[in-house]
């Protein structure tokens, strides 16, 4: 999705949110600064790995059964990583803002997965903690305006970013595996209803991409 385009959505959720615009590009620049000295991939391999292929997209609800229907590209959405990496399915890419099992993703990004890491205001300190930690290929996103290094496909949960960036790259089929918008999982330390609106917005955003 063209920054654009993405603009006027990004407006509207910084509204209905009460987020700050300032705090996530803070939240960008300090990523970027942090992750200078990691191996960055750009637009172009993220298109090498994706345009024409069938993009599966993996969701925090995935279960067992959605297990068979996963195929081509594999995109897992943050902590969706924990539950692949134990069926021994390694992603290809991971989309995180640092919120799922750090351990399971950072341990991904060494056997191969690229993290696509998204910084925003509210994970400033997961950033400062974690980032460091990644020894595999990594990209930075960002909600906000992008500039040089720091990219912005459109999303703002992990599982509609993701969707964004198959979009982007002009994947041949998106599969969707795993998303629930009407019964978001309990998070310790989270309010349920944030998530719920955060979904609600999650599947008006994968609408839009779609058209």
């Amino acid at each position: 999705m063209e920054w654009r385009k993405w603009k006027k959505i990004y407006e509207e959720i910084l509204k209905d949110f009460g987020y700050s615009m300032e705090e996530d590009e803070k939240s960008a620049k300090i990523a970027d600064e942090i992750s200078s000295k990691n191996e960055r991939v750009n637009e172009v391999y993220l298109k090498k790995m994706i345009e024409g292929k069938i993009v599966t997209i993996c969701g925090a609800a995935i279960t067992e059964k959605d297990i068979e229907k996963i195929e081509g590209v594999i995109i897992s959405a943050d902590e969706t990583t924990s539950f692949l990496m134990k069926k021994e399915i390694l992603p290809d890419i991971i989309v995180t803002d640092l919120d799922g099992k750090i351990e399971d993703i950072i341990e991904a990004n060494e056997k191969g997965s690229i993290a696509i890491i998204h910084a925003h205001g509210d994970n400033i300190d997961a950033i400062k903690n974690y980032l460091r930690k990644f020894k595999g290929k990594i990209m930075i996103t960002t909600q906000s305006k992008p500039f040089g290094n720091v990219y912005n496909f459109g999303g703002f949960t992990d599982g509609d970013r993701a969707y964004c960036i198959a979009k982007n790259f002009n994947a041949k089929k998106i599969n969707v595996v795993g998303f629930d918008f009407s019964n978001p999982l309990k998070k310790e330390g989270k309010n349920l209803e944030i998530k719920r609106k955060k979904l609600e917005w999650a599947e008006k955003i994968m609408d839009t991409c779609r058209h």
